[in-house]
């Protein structure tokens, strides 16, 4: 019977269905409840494009909150916006889902590794789905700028960077591994070339001179998200930041000293130049850059988090076996508080008045970064014997 279940979870259609069948009673339940306020706000974006008015105002006859994607975004929704909201809400959610199923497909692990990464990320991909967000895309994203510049196929990872940032931002971290191009020129060529396909595309659509006022409202309208995230009753700013403002109860302390901390700390082990050549220094860092980008930005929520843990199951599995005590400790802290903490499995009590009003979600995650950064800085991964692919 164990060996049948183990057949069963290492079964990759059996994953797949498993995915997409959360994808699909997930996306069904939030449209029957009436709780799919983010899939307005994006369907909404192509309907305000088309009129040309601000995508960036509030609009509290339509939906809460205001959009935060870039100009592009309203173009790349369009063909969910045309459908009913059933419907689009399902393919909307089904195409995250396939997206980031196929770029962790991609990594260079053992398929043993692959399988165990789509059920680590499992529950967490369960509270991103719930609030029909574009997240998993984003890690999908920075997983395949990796994965295609490790294969050196340039163009197409330039191609993913650019589509990431301009939807939003949050794709510019694949970036990061831009020391492990080969053919930095070209590279480079290509991510300009790609950036200006995906700032002029709307603009045939729409018109230059509205998409191009769309920019600067954009612009204006991350800057004041900012100062509004950075609050102690947020739903957002689940980051280093956040902690520390809701722990100390001071909701003056700048983002800055931690960003310049963690800006330093993330890019120290680039100084390690020798170790570009090991597959499993780089996929650490990987795993630095899908973790950061999440705990250092104070417009992180908890759907946000499927980025970070991707980040997490990733250096979870290219860790040398057996596994360290401390390792396995601050994988199962990341399971228990970041990826359990959100739901009714979690005890109401602890969650309500301890994890939402402290930010505690991102302390796992912040753990492990620490952790993984000082492997990177003193590990010698050249001399390591064990090959991603095996096991």
């Amino acid at each position: 019977m164990g060996k049948k279940i183990i057949k069963l979870l290492n079964n990759r259609y059996f994953i797949l269905f498993v995915w997409l069948l959360l994808a699909v009673v997930v996306a069904l339940k939030q449209y029957h409840k009436g709780t799919f306020n983010n899939y307005l706000i994006f369907k909404y974006t192509f309907n305000h494009a088309l009129e040309q008015v601000n995508l960036y105002a509030e609009y509290p006859n339509e939906y809460q909150d205001s959009n935060h994607y870039g100009p592009f975004f309203s173009l790349l929704i369009a063909p969910f916006a045309v459908l009913p909201n059933w419907l689009g809400i399902l393919l909307w959610q089904i195409a995250n889902t396939l997206f980031l199923y196929f770029a962790i497909k991609q990594l260079p692990l053992s398929s043993s590794k692959v399988n165990a990464v789509y059920w680590i990320v499992v529950h967490e991909l369960l509270t991103a789905m719930f609030g029909l967000q574009f997240n998993a895309s984003i890690a999908a994203v920075i997983i395949l700028a990796y994965t295609l510049i490790n294969r050196e196929e340039n163009f197409w990872a330039a191609f993913f960077i650019a589509f990431g940032t301009f939807v939003k931002l949050y794709g510019i971290v694949g970036l990061a591994f831009f020391f492990f191009v080969k053919k930095k020129p070209h590279f480079i060529a290509y991510c300009i070339f790609w950036g200006l396909v995906f700032l002029i595309l709307p603009m045939f659509f729409f018109s230059p001179q509205y998409i191009l006022s769309q920019y600067q409202e954009w612009y204006l309208s991350l800057s004041e998200k900012q100062g509004q995230n950075a609050s102690l009753v947020s739903m957002q700013d689940i980051s280093v930041m956040g902690m520390a403002r809701r722990i100390s109860g001071n909701a003056g302390l700048s983002n800055l000293p931690f960003l310049l901390t963690g800006i330093v700390l993330f890019t120290l082990p680039y100084l390690r130049i020798r170790q570009y050549k090991s597959e499993i220094f780089r996929m650490m860092y990987l795993s630095s850059a899908l973790i950061f980008a999440v705990i250092f930005s104070n417009s992180s929520e908890s759907p946000t988090y499927i980025i970070a843990f991707v980040g997490v199951a990733i250096w979870f599995m290219i860790q040398d076996r057996p596994v360290g005590p401390v390792i396995i400790a601050l994988f199962i802290f990341a399971l228990l508080l970041t990826s359990l903490s959100p739901s009714d499995l979690f005890p109401a009590f602890v969650r309500n008045n301890y994890i939402k009003p402290y930010s505690l979600k991102a302390l796992p995650c912040v753990l492990i970064w620490l952790f993984l950064t000082f492997q990177m800085l003193t590990k010698n991964y050249v001399s390591s014997a064990q090959p991603l692919k095996n096991g």
